[in-house]
This record gives C-alpha cells, structure tokens and sequence, in this order.
C-alpha cells in the first residue's frame, strides 16, 4: 500500500497543494502529534483512511472527490479524524485484535464460535474507535456542525446540491432513527443491522457528537487544546 500511494497519488506539502498541507499541519497541532505523510489520491468515492507501518513515517490518503464535496473546515475535520487513528494508536490495537481472532479460529472444537464472539467484539471496538476519532475532528473544528455536515455529506451529499444541506435537519433525522428503534423489534434491527459494520451508522455518529460537544468532558478539553484559527471563515 505505501508503494501504491508513492507510485499513483500526489505527496502533498509546503510546495504541492500548500493549503491542504498547511490544513494537516494546524489540525497535527492542535492534537499535539506530528503530522504524517499526506496523499492525495484520484477517485469517485469520497474517502479517507490512514496506514501506520512499523519503521515507516505514518500516511493518511485523501481522495479527490472528497476535497471536490468538503468545506475547508469540513476537510480539515476529516483529516483531524484521521489523525485520531494515529494518536490513540488504534493500528496496534486493530493488529492485535485480528491475530488474536485468527489464533481463536485454529482451536479445535469450540474454536470457531470463540472466533466469531471475537470477531463480533472487533467491530464494536471498531465502531466506539471510530466515534473516538469523530470527537478529535470536533476538537479541531470546535463546532459540532462542522462534523455533522462532513457525515451529512458522506451519507448523501453531492457537490452540486451541498449548499442545500441542512445540519438542523439531518439531526432531527437521527433523533427519529433513535426513536424509530428503541421498540425491543426495532432494537433488534438496529443490532442486525450495524453488528458487522466497521464504522456506526452516519446518523448515529451525527447523534453522538451532538451529545458530547454539549458535555463538561468536551468543555474541559478545549481549555487544554492548542487552538489555531486560519480556516475559521473558510
């Protein structure tokens, strides 16, 4: 994967897509991590992923067609996400957590069910890292709308239409999922539906960065957080 993005994406920095290197650079500062490597990759779909290699300087690749969809500050949140994966060291534990499942896998006899309990236990650690790092992209941005729109936009959002988006809406939109699923028959679905997801539903996410940017943890956090401001009115 690190010879695949060296050989077919664009190495950002002070002298290539400046303004996107200066927008890791000042969310790698507020987080208090060195910033990574950063690529810029061709594609449709709009995505962003991080790659930690042992010996190696860590990289977050960004894919064109989420610049072309994101604000400033939205695209800054969004690699402030990324960096919560390398900050909380979440790799390690992933790498971890997938030997352990595959050892579970080689026990004989109740080997497999072991496994798939495991394996059941990865995707929820998968699904709270993932919220975890949602609240590293709210540390950096410090408005929760900031947030919401980027997961507004990866849920259905087009660079044509974005400007008709409405934050306010899309939350209602999750409280009514929450309400639609707290019967026992809804929670069931809601359970089926997201148990083998690696990431939880947008309009969960949107819920619980709205809860936690009105929390005493979140207030107390942005007392201790370096704070740099060039993409405020961006």
């Amino acid at each position: 994967m690190l010879l695949e993005n060296i050989g077919t994406s664009v190495l950002v920095s002070e002298k290539q897509l400046p303004e996107l290197h200066q927008l890791m650079v000042e969310a790698a500062s507020i987080l208090n991590i060195e910033p990574p490597d950063l690529y810029l990759r061709q594609s449709p779909a709009p995505n962003a992923y991080t790659l930690a290699i042992r010996g190696k300087k860590p990289f977050v690749v960004v894919h064109t067609s989420l610049v072309e969809l994101l604000s400033r500050k939205e695209l800054q949140a969004v690699l402030a996400h990324e960096l919560g994966h390398l900050k909380c060291d979440h790799g390690v534990w992933l790498t971890f957590a997938n030997i352990l499942t595959l050892g579970a896998y080689s026990v004989p006899g109740l080997g497999s069910l072991i496994a798939e309990r495991l394996q059941e236990q990865l995707f929820l650690w998968l699904r709270a890292a993932e919220l975890t790092c949602d609240r590293a992209a709210l540390l950096v941005a410090r408005d929760p709308k900031v947030v919401i729109s980027v997961l507004m936009k990866l849920a259905g959002g087009c660079p044509s239409m974005a400007d008709q988006l409405n934050v306010d809406a899309f939350l209602e939109q999750a409280r009514s999922y929450e309400k639609a699923s707290s019967s026992p028959v809804g929670w069931y679905i809601r359970n089926a539906q997201t148990r083998q997801l690696s990431h939880p539903l947008p309009v969960l996410r949107a819920r619980e960065i709205d809860e936690w940017s009105r929390s005493l943890e979140y207030r107390s956090l942005l007392k201790r957080v370096k704070w740099v401001n060039s993409v405020q009115n961006v």
